[in-house]
């Protein structure tokens, strides 16, 4: 049985992905910061629930834990949870709205990742996927014809560049474990009042392709529904 934890998982994406991965055989835990939203989800979801704020090292700690004494290792870790960002002019944007985005969307992944590492190094073949955006890639952001270009957010946008950055030095430093970053497009989620042109289960075909890639699987990459995203 294949053990997978998804943060942000209790709506969206995340929900998503722990729906597929489910029906696809996996033991899934649902990882969410509100409680009853998170429980509820599980039920819905035939998963488990663990409470988990990836941006609370003790939290963090106590799901690693919960996981720990249930399962005794970690074969899928998806980085899902992520915040839209302060959403101001780039002028605007003070140091401590890069604070608080950066605490989820690449503090939260690394303390998330950290903590569960050795759970992960456990598995027969362990894999991580860290959700990104094309609004990461300096390519798409600077090219005219892209949806990407006329979307300017300092905050939000380099944060999802860093985890391209981050996944990429994971995956050269634990080659055992298979670490991917994808961008599952412009999603109408709550992250931006549901105005993306796509749904979630359209974008979360590419985060179930990465979670469920082996051992054999391509590891250091940032891939989008159509391979991997321009650079």
């Amino acid at each position: 049985m294949t053990t997978t934890l998804i943060t942000g998982a209790n709506k969206g994406l995340g929900h998503e992905t722990a729906r597929r991965l489910v029906e696809a055989g996996h033991t899934v835990y649902v990882g969410a910061r509100d409680a009853e939203r998170g429980q509820q989800a599980a039920a819905r979801l035939g998963a488990r629930f663990v409470q988990l704020d990836v941006t609370d090292e003790d939290s963090v700690k106590s799901a690693v834990e919960t996981i720990r004494e249930d399962a005794g290792c970690l074969d899928v870790l998806v980085n899902n949870a992520g915040i839209a960002g302060a959403g101001k002019p780039v002028g605007e944007v003070t140091a401590e709205d890069m604070r608080n985005t950066y605490d989820t969307n690449v503090f939260g992944v690394v303390r998330v990742t950290h903590a569960f590492l050795p759970l992960l190094e456990s598995s027969d073949a362990p894999v991580v996927v860290n959700v990104g955006s094309g609004l990461g890639s300096p390519a798409a952001t600077n090219d005219p014809d892209r949806v990407e270009f006329h979307v300017t957010l300092l905050d939000y946008n380099s944060s999802k560049t860093a985890l391209v950055m981050i996944t990429s030095q994971y995956a050269k430093a634990y080659p055992s474990i298979r670490f991917n970053a994808v961008d599952p497009g412009y999603t109408a989620t709550d992250l931006n009042g549901h105005q993306g042109s796509g749904t979630v289960e359209e974008s979360a075909d590419v985060i179930v392709r990465m979670a469920t890639i082996g051992a054999d699987g391509p590891t250091g990459g940032f891939f989008d529904e159509a391979g991997p995203v321009v650079w």
